[in-house]
């Protein structure tokens, strides 16, 4: 298996859990229910991938949640110094908005 994709050990889930604290509430509901649906399953390369959109400020992430800025979007108006422009966010933001399964 590439190392990428490799299930993510305890100890850096652990660091990642605590690395997606945020300020918002709305966000927090999101990246809990992440971590409730898939840290089970949950890849090095996604990890890598959730730490960078970390990066972006409350209101970023939630207009990303919310559908309501598109990633080029938010790229575009964000002041990161983390590359978002890439697959394992995609992969990450697609896992984020995945609606529940009834």
């Amino acid at each position: 298996m590439a190392p990428d994709k490799e299930l993510i050990d305890e100890r850096a889930l652990s660091k990642l859990k605590w690395r997606c604290r945020r300020g918002l509430l709305e966000n927090d509901i999101f990246i809990e229910r992440f971590f409730r649906r898939f840290e089970s399953n949950l890849t090095v390369e996604q990890g890598r991938g959730l730490s960078a959109l970390m990066e972006l400020s409350d209101k970023d992430l939630l207009d990303l949640h919310l559908e309501r800025k598109s990633l080029a979007q938010v790229i575009a108006d964000a002041q990161v110094s983390v590359d978002l422009d890439r697959d394992d966010v995609r992969e990450v933001l697609c896992m984020l908005k995945k609606p529940l399964e009834r």
